[in-house]
């Protein structure tokens, strides 16, 4: 017996053949989302470092961005090929060797390059680490687990700024890159030693047409989301790009379900368990990507904060989220995800609620206390919503869960980020088209005219002040959106399930339906064990069949139905057999 087989979801396992193995996963996990943040605080050192400009630089992040939308989805189908053991070991010695590439760069050409590389493990490890955990973790423990887990997918990216602001300050940016190195030598080295080996669970080929459609539809997605306020939301290039998108997405879900071995099971979006958790995932991903996103760029551009001040500001939010998830975790297992997201959720919206009071005068108190709360809220309904939603897949999805999940989450994150972009440059455009309007050429105000008769350099001083204030007030609008749609989750975590999940226990004795392979294993399942039977003839009723009359239970002849039952793949339904299949009424 396996490792993997012998500590599925639902069995009885000891806290600690899981523990140690969950802790390791959280190395690469870790690593992995710390990376993007980490960057963004040293972009604009980078920038001066090799001498390029703002617009370009940008392609660090941007590069890096849409190399995962392409290997994501392909992330499940290597899990299943290689081994998940293999595949997460081996993403995680080439995830070191790209950041140390990345550290080495030369110009902004050979940076580029190498996070597109960085990306391609970086893609993989989030969604291998998930379905390891699965595999890993006892049914009724999955909570717990995702709440510990979670530390690596929230406290990541939440102290990326803080970290990378120190070493951009104090040390050198490219050790952003290097303190990935011994990072991932540590979690190599103890996922040999520790972590259960997993062997390949299916020989499905890979569906070329799917992962092409996907790939190219995502990249193009994610590509015109990037560049949309540069090149215009209007311009040719970002329309075609578009347009191209939902014809490849389109396409793509044309061939999964048609395929008998799609790469992605679409299937798992008819399960409205998950397709609720994965609605609130979204809306918790943008709102925790606004914070990330415009408050550090307020504080820095807008009030002069330096950018090792500004992640020190932040850091408490990353402790509150990593001080709840654990708990939030046990009250999973106790109650359900139900009210720990519900509950979660609203005290999410307070927070943003109190964001919306962003301003030139505000104090890092002020950001502290505000993210803080929203942090409280994040803390208790990220984890029960995800694990709510994964854990309602059943077992012939489960392959397609993590992948898409995760999926959802970058665009989603990336989506959200270009939606309140153009809000906030819009609204920045009609409050300054509206104050302006409010002082008149020649207004004589008194003092309006003071400042004029001062010279350009006051002129210029008070336009600066006014920007300030303008952003502000953009940013609340932003924040506002943020807060209303966290407010609108609720609803839907109101659908989720409540109580304590019922663990698969093997019910003894003949089971409700038997249509097994006609071996003499699967009969063995149904009533005690026999002797071997003879060849069997034309007028011979199979082993299986007897035992099944033995107990009482009419006969009645199926054929196969399920796709993928003659192809040998592992998902396939286990109630499908080659040739008669016996149904118990």
């Amino acid at each position: 017996m396996t490792a993997a087989t012998a500590a599925r979801p639902g069995e009885k396992t000891g806290t600690a053949s899981w523990m140690v193995p969950l802790v390791v996963l959280i190395f690469g996990m870790f690593m992995s989302v710390l990376d993007t943040s980490i960057v963004n605080v040293a972009i604009p050192t980078i920038q001066k470092d090799f001498g390029t400009t703002t617009k370009d630089i940008q392609w660090i992040a941007t590069a890096y961005t849409l190399a995962l939308g392409v290997i994501v989805p392909l992330s499940g189908w290597l899990g299943e090929r290689l081994g998940m053991t293999r595949v997460y070991l081996a993403s995680l010695v080439l995830f070191s060797g790209a950041s140390a590439l990345c550290g080495l760069s030369w110009n902004l050409t050979s940076m580029i390059f190498f996070r597109i590389l960085q990306a391609v493990p970086g893609g993989i490890l989030p969604v291998v680490c998930m379905s390891m955990l699965y595999a890993i973790v006892p049914r009724e423990k999955i909570g717990s687990a995702m709440g510990i887990y979670g530390l690596g997918i929230i406290v990541g990216p939440a102290i990326g700024p803080t970290l990378g602001g120190y070493l951009v300050e104090y040390v050198d940016w490219r050790l952003i890159f290097y303190i990935n190195v011994p990072i991932g030598i540590v979690g190599a080295v103890a996922g040999m030693a520790l972590l259960p080996k997993m062997p390949p669970s299916s020989k499905r080929p890979l569906d070329w047409w799917g992962f092409l459609t996907i790939g190219s539809g995502l990249f193009a997605l994610l590509l015109a989301t990037s560049e949309g306020t540069d090149w215009g939301w209007t311009s040719y290039r970002v329309l075609g790009l578009l347009v191209y998108a939902a014809f490849a997405l389109a396409l793509f879900v044309v061939i999964e379900l048609e395929l008998d071995e799609p790469l992605l099971d679409l299937r798992v979006f008819t399960v409205w368990p998950f397709v609720n958790s994965l609605l609130l995932i979204c809306i918790l991903s943008v709102g925790l990507n606004a914070i990330l996103f415009y408050l550090p760029l307020f504080m820095q551009e807008g009030q002069g904060i330096q950018a090792l001040q500004t992640g020190l500001t932040l850091l408490p939010e990353a402790l509150m989220m990593a001080m709840l998830m654990p708990i939030a975790g046990t009250l999973y297992d106790k109650i359900g995800p139900r009210w720990p997201a519900a509950i979660g959720l609203l005290i999410a919206a307070y927070g943003g609620y109190l964001l919306c009071g962003i301003n030139p005068n505000m104090t890092q108190q002020d950001v502290v206390v505000w993210t803080c709360i929203r942090a409280i809220g994040n803390g208790l309904a990220m984890m029960p919503i995800m694990t709510a939603g994964l854990s309602a897949i059943p077992a012939e999805y489960s392959s397609s869960g993590s992948p898409v999940n995760n999926i959802a989450q970058r665009v989603s994150g990336s989506l959200g980020i270009a939606g309140l972009t153009v809000l906030a440059t819009n609204q920045q455009s009609q409050f300054m088209a509206d104050r302006a309007a409010l002082i008149p050429a020649n207004s004589g105000v008194p003092a309006i005219q003071d400042i004029v008769n001062q010279g350009p350099g006051m002129l210029y001083a008070y336009y600066q002040q006014l920007s300030l204030y303008v952003m502000a007030d953009a940013y609340s609008d932003v924040f506002l959106v943020c807060c209303l749609f966290t407010a609108a989750g609720v609803v839907l975590a109101l659908m989720l399930r409540s109580g304590p999940a019922v663990p698969e226990t093997p019910t003894p004795g003949p089971t409700p339906a038997v249509e097994t392979g006609a071996t003499a294993t699967a009969a063995a399942d149904v009533a005690a064990p026999a002797p071997a039977p003879a060849p069997a003839t034309e007028t011979d009723i199979p082993e299986t069949a007897t035992a099944l009359a033995a107990t009482g239970a009419s006969l009645e002849p199926s054929v196969p139905h399920h796709r993928g039952a003659e192809s040998g793949d592992p998902h396939a339904d286990p109630r499908v057999t080659v040739g008669a299949v016996y149904r118990r009424d």
